[in-house]
């Protein structure tokens, strides 16, 4: 078994710490949207505290690369060195195994969606909505082009909550580039205060947000990311 990258250690204590901070809630319905790529490590956590999961990405292409994890077919990207990190950082002595197998059976189904559009899973979506939560990882900065669109795209994923409901959102600070394969992707770049106000103005009470500095060591050519950000916001009653 190979070891967890050291950016994704960075990332996945501070991540599973703000998702146990939804466990208090009273929750059971999650839609996760898509991150940068066809990735579960940030509903590992998540996975003990919600029965219906959904989980969406804009791309199909993504979307058939989850399906073939959920379905454990042979091909699909293997996530145990992943879910073996979060086990250790939760400390419950759970097994990666179970961890992965937990996920699977609440992840109750995989759609496409659109942070553009005023409805972001369409119409007559199958999700179960309002949500009582919805995270959010590194998504809406990476396909904003300028921080206007990323405000609407905060605003239209918001109709996806229930007033009262959660919101985890993480995202990359002060980033505006990063390299997929040989492809140079532009990202909006955020500050904390930004991330903040955007979340206000959304109609957000904020419970808590967290900004993590990328350590020197960690920059790696691979983007020009500065750190990142982890939000805990609660939707206001009559938004």
């Amino acid at each position: 078994m190979g070891s967890v990258t050291p950016r994704l250690t960075f990332s996945l204590g501070s991540e599973s710490r703000q998702n146990q901070s939804l466990a208090g809630a009273r929750c059971s319905t999650l839609p996760a949207l898509g991150a940068q790529g066809p990735t579960i490590y940030q509903l590992l956590s998540a996975c003990a505290h919600f029965e219906d999961i959904t989980v969406t990405d804009f791309l199909e292409v993504n979307r058939q690369e989850l399906g073939l994890w959920l379905r454990d077919e042979p091909g699909a990207f293997d996530w145990s060195v992943y879910s073996q990190h979060v086990c250790l950082i939760e400390g419950k002595g759970e097994s990666c195994q179970e961890k992965e197998c937990q996920l699977r059976a609440r992840v109750k189904r995989i759609l496409p969606i659109d942070v553009h559009q005023p409805q972001p899973l369409g119409a007559g979506s199958l999700a179960p909505l309002p949500a009582d939560a919805l995270v959010s990882a590194f998504c809406l900065e990476a396909v904003s082009p300028d921080l206007a669109s990323f405000q609407r795209a905060l605003d239209h994923i918001t109709t996806l909550l229930r007033p009262g409901g959660h919101l985890l959102l993480i995202g990359a600070l002060e980033e505006s580039w990063y390299l997929a394969g040989e492809a140079r992707l532009a990202v909006v770049p955020v500050r904390e205060e930004e991330v903040r106000e955007a979340l206000v103005r959304s109609g957000y009470e904020v419970r808590d947000l967290r900004t993590y500095i990328m350590p020197s060591h960690l920059r790696t050519g691979v983007d020009d990311v500065k750190g990142i950000f982890f939000a805990w916001a609660q939707k206001k009653v009559g938004v």
